[in-house]
This record gives structure tokens, sequence and C-alpha cells, in this order.
């Protein structure tokens, strides 16, 4: 039972009794995900009716997208969390480019962030750039966990009218 933080302690259980069946080999677990309370109990025993599948990708290996995807997901993972009140979920990113610096320890990378509508460029550029700047800042923590070395982000917002009823637009944006 989810949302127990919703209701006291003696209205859960009466909850539980009412959906209980002896019939049924059953365990309630009453649980909040909205406080967290409980949920690693119910962690603990879904864990015990999982088994060992086999292996698909060597130990260090975490996926099979290239560093261009994953990079581009995290720079709008940023993004969704910072403007998730203002601007709705028609917001893509597009790896321009990615290049290591020879004489320096360091990789570039360019990204346009799209948008569908004239309005939401001007919010995700924020004031004076602020808005499009914590996205960079807070975006660069994982690419640089990402490629193991500094990143120097440059980040640009480009509208693209309904962008994701676009064949074009989504390929170019990896998802096929």
């Amino acid at each position: 039972m989810n949302k127990t933080d919703a209701v006291d302690k003696k209205q859960s259980a009466e909850i539980a009794q009412e959906i209980y069946s002896e019939e049924l080999e059953q365990n309630i677990y009453h649980i909040s995900a909205k406080t967290g309370e409980g949920v690693d109990e119910l962690m603990a025993v879904l864990k015990t009716y999982l088994i060992p599948g086999p292996k698909y990708y060597p130990e260090d290996e975490y996926t099979d997208q290239p560093e261009r995807v994953i990079a581009a997901e995290m720079i709008r993972e940023k993004a969704l969390r910072l403007l998730r009140e203002e601007v709705p979920h028609g917001v893509g990113v597009s790896i321009e480019k990615v290049s290591f610096r020879k004489d320096k320890d360091i990789v570039d990378v360019s990204a346009t962030i799209i948008c569908e509508r004239e309005g939401h460029k001007g919010i995700i550029i924020g004031k004076g750039g602020r808005m499009l700047k914590r996205i960079g800042t807070d975006a660069r923590g994982d690419l640089e966990m990402l490629f193991g070395i500094k990143v120097f982000l440059e980040l640009w917002v480009k509208v693209e009218e309904n962008w994701r009823d676009s064949t074009r637009v989504m390929r170019q944006l990896g998802y096929e």
C-alpha cells in the first residue's frame, strides 16, 4: 500500500484488513514513496524473488548507447529538472560537436537545446542567460564524470516548432 503518509496508522491498518485475503499467500507492505518509509523493506523482499539472468554486456559496460546520446540525455535531464514548472517536456538536445583537445585533458562539447515555441526559448535562456548557465553548470558535472576529464560545454537554444512530429528531428536527436 502506497501513500501511507496521507493517512494515520489506524486507517492504514483498516484498509489493509479490507484488502487482505486469506486464500492468497500475500503480504501487505505499507510504504510512502513520498517519504521513503517502508520502501527499503519492500525492496528487500522483492529482491528475494529475482533470479540472476544472462549477462548481455561486459562488467564494465553499462549501456549500448554512444556517449553522444548519453551526453544529450544528461543535458536534457538537467533542463527538465530546472524547467519542470515553466516548460513542458517538449525539450530535446542535439550534440553538435564533441572534440578532445590535443594539448590538454579537456573535451569541448557543443549542444543545442531544441524547444517548440519562441516563448519557451526565452524561458530556457532566462533573464541575462541565468537559466541556460544553470543548466550548463549542472550538466557539466555529469558530463565530466561521463568523459572522465574536464568539459567545456557550449549550449545554444533553437526553436523547432512541432519537432516531436518531425521524423528528421527525431532521428537527429537519436530517437529512432
